[in-house]
């Protein structure tokens, strides 16, 4: 395809976990376009691109040891190698200038170049994954020259669910090792799930955590039909985060008599850190349970930090993923559960235990490391353990206990009201007032000031995850001072709740309405009664009693003057009097 050029996908996590599966100096065929972090966690190998479009092969000519440009019907049929990358799914690697293979074949031209004992990575896009079920447009709309393949499940001869799949890689002689879900857009991938553990822990606090911020993130400022991250959520905890997967990311291994096991075995999940690098973060299973382990950015560099910069609210601390993983439930999720339901029971429980948890970690009621940091989307627990669930980000220096504990309900009370949740408390509170009134829940006793400091906190913190400047902390701190309960939460534009914002403004333009007009009646009766009022004045003193009643008291009054003017004569004429003084020289 002479004028062609297709579009890789963002590598994610990719890279880390493809950097483990090629020994030194082995061959690896990059089937479809990839990012160019892949190729650099595969610079310890022998690598062969195989595209459609000669601009793309003219750009990555040199960078590779060779380049085979005319699709899989170009691939020779006496190449084996160690690894198949298929990242980009299989429709990136037909050509229209030949003959039209399909689905199928093309799997099989790529299992006949596994060799035995090696190992294919195919991506496989999901006809119903959570990025289809809330996109605002549909996607059999789309004009644009990338969607000239058909992607659903109209197209009989392609796999439209993960079981089809694993049945198409059998019937092509491979062997499943292992799968991934990818969340949360097929195009922006920067969490990789183990599918199995997805099925099986269903409650998992970090599950949850991971789903839910890479949703968040991934369709921030899109317009959508609902949130993902709650569809997301929800599919976890009904043990289908696995079928609404975006897409999968599946290894299959080539069968041979003796399979060559895996030494450290696949990771649990893949994660991309928040913040200005490119760190991923990996979940290993281990003899003690699960770990986080990082990694080392790929491909991309971060500005360093100047020599004399001020001092950031907070750090990441390259040491902190080499962490036991807690298990336990997300505190945000049970907290949401104790609103909805309104059980007041729970939310006293669980907040007094996360105010004696932080009393307990104190050092002269000041808070430092993870634990200052850590809110309650970032909270496992386990009956009455709290433990912080991703201990990376650390706080530059001590917080008051009273700030942490705010900022943790500040940032609850601003999802509860702008997401829309219903809870047991009075709509007509506002983000501070119903942080106060948690933290009374919780069993402490502090205002509004408490609260302006745990903003403060939250814009400096939020700062320094960012890498923003002074102007951009200042431009954060007003925007977060000035959300009401009437905004749509920060994150997606989802229909659903740009809806339910709509209605709390409509809901506060009925009532300040009703208050206008209450005050108006009162206004109104209070002027009626004034001139009523002025009315019987006016009556009165037109009578002849009131004329009798005015000739009587106003000689009792002159003589009342008279007698003040009498006594203040008297006064003065009693008093000595000063003699002068000359000046003298």
């Amino acid at each position: 395809m002479p004028a062609w050029s297709d579009r890789a996908a963002d590598a994610g996590p990719l890279a880390t976990l493809v950097a483990g599966l090629a020994p030194d100096g082995a061959r690896v065929l990059l089937a479809g376009p990839h990012d160019p972090a892949v190729r650099t966690a595969l610079a310890h190998t022998r690598l062969t691109a195989l595209l459609r479009g000669y601009p793309d092969a003219a750009a990555l000519a040199g960078q590779v040891d060779r380049v085979v440009v005319a699709g899989v019907s170009g691939l020779p049929d006496d190449e084996e190698y160690d690894l198949v990358l298929a990242a980009a799914g299989l429709d990136a690697i037909e050509s229209v200038e030949g003959p039209r293979l399909g689905w199928d074949a093309r799997l099989r031209r790529l299992a006949t170049a596994v060799r035995p004992g090696g190992t294919l990575l195919l991506r496989l896009d999901n006809p119903l994954g959570v990025h289809r079920l809330v996109a605002d447009s549909p996607w059999y709309a789309d004009r644009a020259d990338a969607a000239w393949t058909v992607g659903g499940a109209l197209d009989g001869d392609r796999p439209a669910g993960l079981d089809q799949l694993h049945v198409r890689l059998v019937d092509a002689g491979l062997r499943v090792d292992g799968c991934y879900a990818g969340y949360p857009r097929p195009d922006l991938t920067t969490a990789l799930l183990a599918t199995d553990r997805l099925s099986r822990h269903t409650d998992s606090g970090l599950f949850d955590a991971v789903l839910q911020r890479s949703c968040a993130e991934g369709f921030d400022g899109r317009f959508v039909l609902a949130d993902p991250a709650r569809l997301a959520v929800d599919a976890l905890h009904a043990g289908k985060a696995a079928e609404l997967a975006p897409c999968w990311l599946v290894l299959a291994q080539r069968g041979t008599d003796t399979p060559a096991p895996r030494s450290d075995g696949l990771p649990v999940a893949l994660v991309c850190s928040d913040g200005t690098d490119d760190t991923v973060l990996e979940v290993v299973d281990g003899p003690q349970g699960w770990r986080w382990r990082g990694t080392a950015p790929t491909g991309r560099t971060t500005p360093a930090t100047a020599p004399y910069a001020s001092r950031q609210a907070a750090h990441r601390d390259p040491a902190a993923p080499d962490w036991p993983v807690p298990a336990g439930r997300l505190l945000r999720t049970l907290l949401l559960d104790g609103c909805l339901r309104r059980d007041t029971g729970l939310l006293r429980r669980l907040l007094r235990g996360y105010a004696d948890w932080l009393s307990g970690q104190a050092e002269q009621g000041r808070l430092g490391g993870a634990v200052a940091l850590a809110g309650a989307e970032n909270l496992v627990v386990a009956g009455d353990r709290f433990a912080v669930l991703d201990p990376s980000w650390r706080a530059g220096d001590p917080l008051p206990v009273d700030v942490v504990l705010a900022r943790t309900l500040w940032r609850f009370a601003t999802e509860l009201v702008t997401g829309g949740y219903a809870h047991p408390w009075t709509s007509t509170l506002d983000v501070a007032g119903l942080t106060v009134v948690l933290g009374g829940v919780a069993g402490r006793d502090f205002d509004r000031t408490v609260v302006d400091a745990a903003v403060e906190t939250e814009a400096a913190v939020g700062a320094a995850r960012r890498g923003l400047d002074a102007a951009g902390r200042a431009d954060l701190d007003a925007h977060l001072r000035a959300v009401s309960p009437t905004d749509p939460p920060p994150g997606p534009r989802s229909y659903q709740q740009l809806h339910e914002a709509w209605r709390r403004q409509r809901e506060e333009n009925t009532r300040m309405a009703a208050l206008l007009a209450w005050t108006e009646e009162l206004l109104t009766s209070r002027e009626r009664a004034l001139r009523r009022t002025e009315a019987t004045i006016n009556l009165l003193s037109g009578s002849l009693s009131y004329r009798v009643g005015r000739l009587a008291v106003t000689p009792a009054r002159l003589a009342r003057r008279g007698a003040g003017a009498a006594k203040r004569r008297v006064r003065a004429a009693l008093t000595p009097q000063q003699p002068k003084r000359t000046d003298q020289s």
